[in-house]
């Protein structure tokens, strides 16, 4: 009986792409596929909405093949074939893993973290990131939402670790490098290890002492500035006969300030500043005050020189 049903059916379909059936014949097969379907057990968690599963098949097969046309009980069969290839474990839908993801903040002083894979985040004065409470999965991901960091990234060449920074995304395997984020820009340099760095199907990779730039949807390699090429959040940093405009730059990533000068001509003036790890920048700005007689000060997230 059965052997004569698969006869049956085999036939009704062979008939019906060859469109010859009768009406009456086609029915019949949308009224089994249809009871086929609804008998059918479905797991939604692991396998997704039936309909939706069902027409997405349906389409695509459509769109696939153009010149034949299927008939209205075909999606069911496709849905409920799904069900015999999970039955038989060719069917699998990876199980989607949920990162409990955190947020580390600072306000006007940096601070560090080290995350569940030994890696260490050194995170500038006014900045934010977000990371998972434990790594899990292929990739280890995290993101810079706003400011600058230095990264010291614990080797595993198995899970790469990837920052999202704006419109870029920096990928290594354990290395150690700054990101330095703003409005208009991001800029990547590394001081150790290999890194790649992409956006928009564009993709450069850094060795130490170059740099990564994206601005302007273009992203660029260069090569990085030495007093650029140490961690000056966790290290004391002397910078000696260095242009004003390095230390600048400098207090800018550290301490996520922006400078507003009356006189630029004063930025290619020569200095030696000594800046402590846990400095304040008002400490910072003292020491230049007393050396150049520029009188900074902070209002807020911006230093101006009066």
């Amino acid at each position: 009986m059965t052997k004569r049903i698969k006869h049956s059916l085999a036939y009704l379909i062979d008939k019906s792409s060859r469109n010859k059936t009768s009406e009456a014949e086609e029915n019949l097969l949308d009224d089994f596929a249809f009871n086929h379907y609804q008998n059918s057990k479905w797991n939604e968690t692991s396998m997704g909405n039936p309909d939706e599963v069902s027409q997405n098949i349906y389409e695509g097969i459509q769109f696939r093949i153009r010149k034949r046309t299927f008939r209205p009980y075909f999606k069911y069969m496709a849905a409920a074939s799904i069900l015999f290839l999970v039955g038989l474990g060719l069917f699998y839908k990876p199980e989607i893993v949920s990162e409990k993801q955190l947020t580390f903040k600072t306000s006007d002083i940096p601070k560090s973290i080290q995350l569940s894979d030994g890696s260490k985040i050194y995170l500038a004065a006014n900045s934010l990131f977000q990371y998972p409470e434990k790594f899990s999965g292929e990739e280890r991901n995290v993101s810079l939402l706003k400011g600058n960091a230095f990264f010291e990234i614990a080797k595993d060449k198995k899970h790469p670790f990837i920052i999202t920074s704006g419109e870029i995304k920096t990928r290594v395997l354990g290395t150690s490098f700054h990101i330095q984020m703003s409005k208009t820009k991001c800029e990547v340099i590394v001081v150790t290890g290999k890194v790649n760095v992409s956006s928009k199907g564009q993709s450069v990779y850094l060795i130490p002492n170059e740099a990564a730039l994206f601005e302007s949807q273009n992203l660029t390699r260069q090569v990085a500035e030495k007093s650029f090429l140490v961690n000056w959040y966790a290290t004391d940093l002397t910078l000696d006969q260095t242009k004003l405009q390095q230390v600048i730059t400098i207090l800018q990533y550290k301490y996520g300030v922006s400078f507003q000068l009356k006189n630029e001509q004063v930025l290619t003036m020569p200095l030696t500043v000594f800046i402590k790890k846990d400095a304040t920048l008002e400490n910072v700005l003292e020491q230049i005050n007393y050396i150049t007689n520029l009188k900074f000060k902070v209002y807020g997230q911006i230093v101006k020189m009066n």
